[in-house]
């Protein structure tokens, strides 16, 4: 069978989860300002205050497209820096517009290698995720928490329906690397433990508070497989009992709608996360470019996992591309 074709190219695969930032953004109050340095560097400035070093990739379009090539990868879908994401809903609904222009502009540089989401101000939400779709972007990202609100929350049903209605692919990432969900503050901690709990809470959220059966056509993907949620799972069905909250079995086929990406670190990892969700429902995910060379490693990581059998064998195209059509709506 050929392959598909996406923007006029054959695709190979698609990597859902990479990240983008253009040093051309206007300062802006309270928004952390991207300051790239002599050296090719980059760094998170704000209020005189580096808050993150930066690497080159981030905002150079050419050193993606290599590492595409090198891993024989035809596209990937770009969203927001994590931090620029998080500011855009407080801040001025300007800095988020401004965003989203430059993610949908990359994009259209990029020859249709680059597919871009966006992200949301508080102020007009609902209208930023129809912008999003006129500006060529295929959906959103959001926090797994966005503001201070969990992704139930009434004040965000219409960007569901919204979401729904436009077909908007919704990327779920952590916040600030999970903190704030852990009793300890430590680095290691919150990138390892911090950010699969915080990614279990959002999914959770999506399935106690009824979102995903209110809204039977909205695609969302969790970043990370979608955390602790795989190993979680059963233990909300058991609750669910005590509580008479919810029914398990229609559950069960709820949480199959989820797409998770396949950035575990861990060929084992992702048998659970198999078995949770479905293989039609893993994506290929490098989170470029903030950890060096790390599409080929998780490329290396779904191929251990075929080989070992903890995915089926047939799955790697599957991974590889079908599945990130069908979450892009491009199927």
């Amino acid at each position: 069978m050929p392959s598909p074709v996406l923007n006029n190219r054959p695709v190979t695969g698609i990597d859902v989860h990479a990240h983008y930032l253009d040093p051309a953004l206007r300062d802006l109050p309270g928004v952390p300002r991207l300051v790239v340095d002599r050296e090719g560097g980059g760094r998170y400035v704000l209020g005189g205050r580096t808050i993150q070093p930066l690497p080159s990739g981030l905002w150079d379009p050419s050193r993606r497209l290599e590492e595409l090539d090198g891993c024989g990868i035809s596209h990937q879908v770009i969203s927001p820096a994590p931090v620029a994401m998080h500011y855009a809903w407080s801040a001025d609904p300007a800095y988020a517009r401004a965003v989203n222009d430059s993610m949908a502009a990359v994009a259209e540089q990029s020859d249709g290698r680059l597919i871009g989401l966006g992200c949301l101000p508080s102020a007009s939400a609902v209208e930023e995720v129809h912008r999003c779709r006129e500006l060529g972007l295929s959906g959103i990202e959001v926090g797994t928490r966005i503001g201070d609100l969990d992704l139930d929350a009434p004040e965000l049903a219409e960007v569901w329906a919204a979401c729904e209605e436009t077909g908007s692919s919704v990327f779920v990432h952590p916040i600030a690397q999970g903190r704030g969900v852990l009793r300890r503050d430590h680095r290691v901690l919150d990138l390892g433990v911090g950010q699969l709990a915080d990614t279990a809470i959002a999914a959770s959220s999506l399935l106690l508070g009824g979102v995903l059966e209110r809204h039977p056509g909205l695609r969302v993907a969790f970043a990370h497989g979608c955390g602790a949620f795989a190993w979680c799972y059963p233990r909300i069905r058991v609750g669910s009992r005590f509580s008479g909250q919810g029914n398990g079995d229609e559950w069960d086929q709820v949480v199959r709608r989820i797409y998770a990406d396949a950035l575990v670190f861990d060929a084992e990892h992702l048998r659970i996360v198999a078995h949770r969700f479905g293989p039609d429902r893993i994506l290929l995910a490098s989170d470029a470019p903030y950890l060096s060379g790390q599409l080929a490693k998780s490329l290396a990581t779904i191929d251990a996992a075929i080989e070992s059998g903890a995915l089926p064998s047939d799955s790697r195209d599957i991974i590889l591309v079908d599945n990130a059509l069908e979450f892009l709506g491009l199927q």
